[in-house]
């Protein structure tokens, strides 16, 4: 005979089966039941600060361990601080899941209290919502999971009422098998392999499908036996190891790097968008290319209904078996010329590594002194761009960062989920002094749970890509300057080590200290607010 379970226990239960570990939110009543059923499943609820920052956290830890990430909040206003980073997720590609607690139905006819339609909020920003009902629970459970995952990545919104997840219900488990990797056959398909036997200038523009399909040992080997230079999307950085000879690096915001790239792209005669996602980008890389001119092979995991580009073939598919059915034609010598080395020495050149001090110069210390395998997470703003562009990543998700929504306030929260999700790798995140502030409180957090992350912070008092942007357009300074704060009795008051740097050997040695530290450290490096000109 078949056990009672609560309904929260069911869906608890199909999150630990897909792998989930860690929950993060805040509690509420409406989600005692929820945080009960998760623990007794083996996911460890940790208490955040804010929702939005634990959002990040979940999508952290995502990153390194492969399941989908789990929001925890409570009716009301724990659900609407949630709202960014859901956001988020749906733009950035993230499968999270998000757990609500909600008013009962017949409560809320004339119970008024912090209700709302969560419903009607999350419908927007991702791929279903659900109210779960105690006789659903295993159906609902195992389609967000699948939708979580299947297609382009997403959030999922599952509104549970309270007395639905406390109702006892016989478990019915449906597990709909994983749906099967799919390749393209047909006339098109000999077309894109006849482009490519002939191809003399091709290229590879490779994205976030290619780490949703884990196909990136599938293309490196595919653009080293066909001698194919590939740029990646930030997102995707390290899909091929970036100190390899073909690779380009990151492409997404830097007006620098495009200089190079896009002259580059546009001198090609055969282009292979693997995975790519053009939500990533700047509007400089809308239409690049003429299709009526130029053959390009775009290979995702949807159709095309954004516009940022059209191709001439369109593979709605999985992006590593595609590769493997297109590498059947000869392998003819192309770039000949030598300038796929050429563009990387020009990019080499542009981001230089021995500026005595400066953004520039933090991140490439922080690069020569930290772990070849270490995880560095970015908030947005000019850093990001930088970052970007000089961080070398050996392998995928080596940098994670908000590079659809662009949103600020991630860095912190995405380096601590990455910790939680693996205490042995070294994790570091990169802010700006304003990002940092936003979410300050998390490291309160970070030393309640004995995480050693390492906080290194821009300090420059000042807005520094938009005062920035300002200036290039002649504008007055205005509303992009505050006052200067000391990071490191921060770090020091909420429990941690914390240092302020204004040299490469201060840093270096703060580096080495934070790697040994049984608690996180907070770097402060101060820069000249206008560091970044001319390198971004």
């Amino acid at each position: 005979m078949t056990r009672a379970m609560r309904a929260a226990d069911l869906v608890a239960q199909r999150l630990y089966e897909a792998g989930c570990r860690h929950a993060f939110g805040m509690p509420g009543g409406e989600v005692l039941t929820l945080i009960d059923a998760l623990e007794k499943a083996g996911i460890e609820f940790v208490l955040c600060k804010h929702e939005n920052a634990a959002g990040f956290m979940a999508e952290g830890a995502h990153h390194v361990n492969g399941a989908p990430g789990i929001l925890v909040a409570t009716v009301g206003p724990g659900a609407m601080n949630g709202v960014n980073v859901v956001a988020n997720a749906h733009q950035d590609r993230v499968p999270l899941i998000v757990l609500t607690g909600c008013v009962d139905a017949d409560e809320a006819l004339t119970y008024t209290h912090q209700v709302l339609n969560h419903r009607a909020v999350f419908e927007e920003i991702t791929k279903a919502t659900f109210t779960l009902t105690a006789e659903g629970a295993d159906n609902i459970a195992d389609r967000a999971v699948g939708i979580s995952r299947e297609g382009r990545e997403g959030p999922v919104h599952i509104d549970v009422p309270i007395s639905v997840a406390d109702a006892k219900v016989a478990p019915k488990p449906q597990r709909r098998p994983a749906a099967a990797t799919v390749a393209p056959v047909g006339n098109q398909l000999q077309i894109a392999q006849g482009w490519l036997s002939v191809a003399r200038r091709p290229v590879i523009i490779a994205g976030l499908d290619v780490l949703k399909d884990e196909s990136a040992d599938v293309l490196r080997h595919f653009a080293e036996r066909r001698g194919i230079p590939v740029i990646t999307t930030y997102k995707a950085k390290g899909v091929i190891p970036e100190t390899h000879d073909l690779a380009l690096g990151g492409a997404g915001l830097s007006p620098l790097a495009d200089k190079h790239l896009l002259p580059f792209v546009q001198a090609s005669d055969l282009v292979i968008c693997v995975g790519y996602d053009p939500i990533e980008m700047r509007p400089g890389w809308r239409d690049i290319w003429n299709p009526a001119e130029t053959n390009v092979i775009d290979i995702s995991a949807v159709p095309n209904d954004h516009y940022m580009h059209q191709a001439t073939v369109n593979f709605v598919a999985d992006t590593g078996a595609t590769l493997q059915a297109l590498d059947v034609a000869d392998t003819p010598d192309v770039w000949t010329g030598g300038e796929v080395s050429a563009v990387k020495r020009a990019l080499l050149t542009a981001f230089p590594a021995d500026d005595d001090w400066g953004p520039a110069a933090v991140i490439d210390q922080c690069r020569r002194d930290l772990p070849e395998d270490t995880i560095a997470t970015a908030d947005s703003g000019a850093h990001r761009i930088l970052l970007s562009q000089m961080w070398t990543c050996h392998a995928p998700k080596g940098l994670l960062q908000s590079s659809a929504l662009c949103t600020m306030g991630c860095a912190i929260p995405l380096a601590m989920g990455a910790k939680y999700a693996d205490p042995s790798r070294t994790v570091v995140s990169f802010s700006g002094d304003a990002g940092f502030l936003m979410v300050a409180g998390e490291l309160s957090t970070a030393a309640e749970h004995g995480l050693n992350t390492i906080f290194v912070v821009f300090v420059d008092a000042s807005l520094a890509l938009i005062e920035l942007k300002q200036r290039q357009r002649q504008m007055a300074n205005r509303g992009v300057d505050f006052g200067r704060h000391d990071f490191a009795a921060m770090g020091q008051a909420f429990g941690g080590n914390g240092v302020t740097v204004s040299n490469r050997a201060e840093l270096s040695a703060a580096l080495t200290a934070a790697q040994e530290a049984d608690t996180f450290t907070v770097i402060a490096a101060v820069i000249d607010r206008q560091g970044y000109d001319g390198r971004i």
